[in-house]
């Protein structure tokens, strides 16, 4: 097989993922990633330069365990609130997140809640509508609200009671669509089903296509039975065209009839990506591992051996075999004893077949991914970032149905690409590496530093340039699951400022303006929730319409506000806070345009003085004519403005910081235009 489009490599050891198909991504996700080899750490410090501006002491550690009661560190933040799940959803798992106007959608493996942030220190609760079904991932536009489903227990009614069968008709695995225009009554208007159901997915609003919205499903499951779905295949490509596997799903929404939805392409954007080796386990996790296997072989759990190291099996994976067995010998029921000896004896052809160490498969590379894990769709740009298991992918889709994959970048530090963030002008994209799947630490002070971490790349044309890594700086215990996760772009204008979600880690606001350098300069974190290792922590922090919101897995959701420091200025943030959305999506993401406001211009001249990008003498009267012409009016205040718009044209010429001179002097422009 032949690469179709460019491939960059760029570590000592070129890849990573162990995933190579469905059922592996379930097996590997929950249960950490172990492939054979184990390279030692490189020598970058991803966060050399941030290590010199955080606390010393770093408050975050230390911190006293609870699970509503944690003890907390929070540097450059306000929090404005912290709001516990309701009540149907307290023992649930909390997920992503989606905007539309005043209100926050929160997805949850048990359903979905709404939250009125009209007052952010307040949010009140508009609607809990239970709807189980892993992740429940969401989306919002306009009237409609998309909502993830993969689990085999997701019922088309939403109830409760899960489903039995093997192949059943009142399974849901894809995308549910409802109606919220009554947000206190949502109705379900469309369901699409897909062959290995919707992980996460993606809302594409086509500025050339008002009409339609389109959705990206990523599907980490299984192949699921023709019986239940025609036209699911679980064969790889070269022996049937039309298989599910290697090809994500894009569906077309008619906005006018969402119950018309369906797929109208299944692009193969994987086509000729390998899976070269990965880094393994760290030294203490091959210790840690072996104690686990061999404590649930005592107790009777099931174990496999994968990429040479025995791990313990998730209870679904096990419960989903043993009723393969059962169906198998026309059984009904529970499985018996003897089922249980049965898949005893064929687990290890079974995993080796489904992580590609299948001793019948042809010789030669193994496959690479064979879907994505989620893809941030950027149509302003007309560019997509895939974060497919092993690779990180740059994908063109000024035609909305039918993506092509322009360049692949493949890493060995990475374990798993997990989600993508395009800077405002795309120049840049940073992806995210889940090692370990979520559910473990993996910000112990024992663990690489470039492993779960962030890369960071420019952006030039169809390639992409490594630069950097970033992961959290401070070191979390044994008991809090850490990882890179979800996060988004703060609107700071002329820089590139991010938060995300770091689970257990609690969240980080960093700057990567200078990608090659980037620096964490605001943070909010818990103590554990337990003093054993137990899911919890922020799944996702993003930033919308002048606040911070985090949905805290366990605890409810969390929201914050940037406070004035020395690496954010309070015209920064009242620039920020001049970009306001109707809605809001990050896997569908939208550019930042920051209206003219003498806070823009003053962000600017900040942003100068911190760089010694003009001298201080020219910074001051900058701030003087900006004073001198907001307390005038009409063609004084026009009169001024072009005036010092035309000074700072004057000062670009020598300044270390050119650009940022011509920003102001832009911004300045378009004040006085009344722009």
């Amino acid at each position: 097989m032949s690469f179709s489009h460019p491939i960059h490599r760029r570590s000592r050891l070129e890849l990573v993922p162990s995933f190579h198909s469905a059922l592996a991504v379930i097996i590997l996700a929950a249960v950490a990633c172990a492939p054979s080899t184990y390279p030692p750490s490189t020598s970058v410090n991803p966060n050399a330069s941030a290590s010199r501006s955080l606390p010393n002491p770093d408050p975050r550690i230390g911190l006293r365990a609870g699970a509503f009661d944690a003890a907390e560190a929070v540097w450059n933040l306000n929090v404005l609130s912290k709001t516990k799940p309701s009540e149907k959803f307290v023992e649930g798992i909390n997920s992503d997140l989606a905007f539309s106007g005043n209100s926050v959608f929160q997805g949850s493996f048990n359903g979905w809640q709404v939250w009125d942030i009209t007052n952010p220190r307040q949010p009140t609760l508009k609607t809990a509508y239970v709807c189980p079904g892993s992740q429940s991932d969401v989306s919002v536009y306009r009237n409609l609200l998309f909502v993830s489903g993969e689990n085999l227990g997701a019922r088309l009614d939403c109830g409760t009671g899960g489903v039995k069968d093997t192949v059943s008709k009142d399974r849901l695995r894809g995308i549910r669509i409802f109606d919220i225009s009554d947000i206190a009554n949502p109705r379900n208007v469309g369901n699409v089903q897909t062959c290995r159901g919707s992980h996460t997915h993606s809302l594409l609003v086509d500025p050339k296509d008002p009409d339609n919205v389109y959705v990206y499903i990523s599907g980490s499951s299984g192949v699921r039975s023709p019986n239940e779905l025609p036209g699911c295949v679980n064969l790889s490509p070269d022996k049937d065209p039309n298989s599910a596997l290697f090809r994500i799903e894009v569906i077309k929404v008619p906005l006018a009839h969402p119950e018309q939805a369906s797929v109208v392409t299944s692009p193969r954007i994987f086509t000729g990506l390998t899976a070269p080796p990965s880094h393994g386990p760290t030294a203490l996790d091959i210790v840690e591992h072996k104690k686990e296997a061999e404590a649930a072989r005592a107790r009777g759990a099931f174990t496999a051996t994968i990429f040479g190291e025995e791990q313990v099996l998730p209870d679904f994976f096990v419960a989903e075999q043993l009723a393969n067995v059962v169906k198998a010998r026309n059984g009904t029921g529970a499985p018996t004893a003897a089922d249980s000896a049965t898949l005893r004896r064929e687990l290890p052809g079974i995993v080796a077949k489904m992580v590609g160490d299948d001793p019948s498969a042809k010789p030669g590379p193994r496959p690479g991914p064979s879907q994505c894990h989620d893809i941030t769709l950027y149509p302003a740009i007309g560019r997509a970032g895939g974060a497919c298991g092993g690779y990180g992918l740059l994908l063109d889709i000024s035609d909305p149905s039918h993506p092509v994959r322009l360049s692949a970048a493949a890493d060995s530090n990475f374990s798993y690409w997990h989600s993508a963030t395009f800077n405002n002008d795309g120049s840049k994209v940073l992806f995210s590496d889940e090692w370990g799947g979520g559910m473990q630490a993996k910000c112990r002070a024992t663990d690489p530093r470039e492993w779960g971490a962030d890369a960071i790349f420019t952006v030039a044309g169809s390639s992409m340039q490594f630069k950097s890594y970033y992961k959290l700086p401070v070191p979390q215990t044994r008991v809090e699951n850490c990882v890179a996760h979800n996060g988004a772009l703060i609107p700071i204008p002329g820089r590139d400022v991010m938060v995300q979600a770091w689970y257990q880690g609690g969240i980080s606001v960093f700057d990567w303006t200078d990608p090659a350098h980037p620096r964490e300069i605001a943070f909010f974190d818990r103590g554990p929730a337990d003093t054993t290792l137990k899911l919890s922590g922020s799944w996702s922090a993003y930033w919308y319409n002048g606040v911070i919101v985090s949905s805290e897995i366990t605890r409810g959701l969390d929201i914050f506000e940037l406070r004035p420091s020395a690496f954010i200025s309070q015209n920064e943030i009242d620039a920020a806070k001049t970009v306001r959305f109707d809605y809001y999506n990050t896997q569908g993401q939208q550019q930042f345009v920051w209206p003219s406001t003498f806070a823009l211009a003053r962000a600017y001249v900040d942003q100068l003085e911190r760089s010694n990008g003009l001298a201080s003498a020219r910074i001051l009267a900058a701030r003087r004519a900006l004073s001198d012409a907001e307390s005038t009016l009409g063609n004084r205040r026009q009169s001024a403005l072009n005036t010092l718009a035309a000074r700072l044209d004057a000062d670009a010429l020598g300044s270390r910081d050119a650009s940022k001179v011509r920003a102001l002097a832009a911004a300045v422009r378009n004040l006085a235009a009344g722009g």
